[in-house]
């Protein structure tokens, strides 16, 4: 099983209604779960700790997020980041050492997008620099309950710009999917993901070979995101809970 968060779980800072039981449900069932999100703007730590306070306990293990995907590309390629991403992230980059050569990482920077910070990202990739990107999501439920600009457009920017095309780490990054799906010892064939975006998360889960995407209409939903995507939604479904009722009594079956 594979669960976003954002607008699945919580909005915002507010758990949905039902999430928390269903979690619970799914993990009463016997299934084995992984969070898979997007979110660029906070930290593992700040996450679990969000979840924790919401009645939802997650292990370190159980949440991949593109942070933790980029810095163990760093890693294994010996890149230093160039960091254009969200303040409050930046702690998930403090233990890289060394390396023999550059790589721009770009996420939902919010207030720091500015052209000072987009043309320094920009004068990196000139001279070299690799181009990862967090992700790529158009949009995302903001506070105020409407959309706002997510790190894609940004990213589109600079690949216009540089003449580069970025490493996509996070969601619909088919490696994100598989990865999260390794630590499950799942086949993908057998694995369900539960998302709101239509586009990264069920799209992108059923292109790298998921073989169930629900889209609940919660979150970034607005109606008919089903019909603008290919593939489409395997169901579409009002929210986690009934995406649980859904899954469970397949599972019976």
């Amino acid at each position: 099983m594979l669960l976003d968060l954002l607008g699945v779980v919580y909005d915002g800072g507010t758990p949905i209604a039902g999430a928390a039981a269903a979690v619970e449900r799914l993990r009463n069932a016997g299934l084995l779960l992984r969070f898979v999100s997007n979110t660029t703007r906070s930290s593992r730590s700040a996450i679990i700790a969000q979840l924790a306070a919401m009645g939802i306990e997650v292990a370190d293990e159980e949440l991949l997020t593109p942070a933790r995907a980029a810095v163990e590309w760093l890693r294994r390629h010996g890149r230093r980041p160039h960091l254009l991403v969200h303040p409050d992230l930046e702690v998930e980059f403090s233990g890289l050492k060394g390396g023999s050569g550059r790589a721009v990482v770009v996420g939902d920077a919010g207030e720091a997008f500015d052209h000072a910070s987009l043309n320094r990202a920009f004068r990196e990739l000139v001279a070299g620099a690799d181009f990862l990107a967090l992700a790529v999501n158009r949009t995302f439920k903001d506070s105020d309950g409407l959309l706002s600009l997510d790190a894609g457009a940004f990213v589109a920017a600079l690949e216009f710009a540089s003449g580069r095309s970025p490493v996509v780490l996070g969601k619909p990054s088919p490696d994100f999917f598989l990865s999260a799906l390794a630590g499950l010892n799942c086949p993908a064939a057998d694995a369900v993901m539960i998302g709101d975006d239509a586009e990264s998360d069920v799209a992108g889960a059923l292109s790298a070979g998921v073989g169930a995407a629900l889209l609940v209409r919660t979150g970034k939903y607005r109606p008919n995101d089903e019909t603008r995507v290919d593939p489409a939604p395997t169901a579409v479904i009002d929210d986690l809970a009934a995406a649980t009722d859904w899954i469970i009594s397949r599972a019976a079956a």
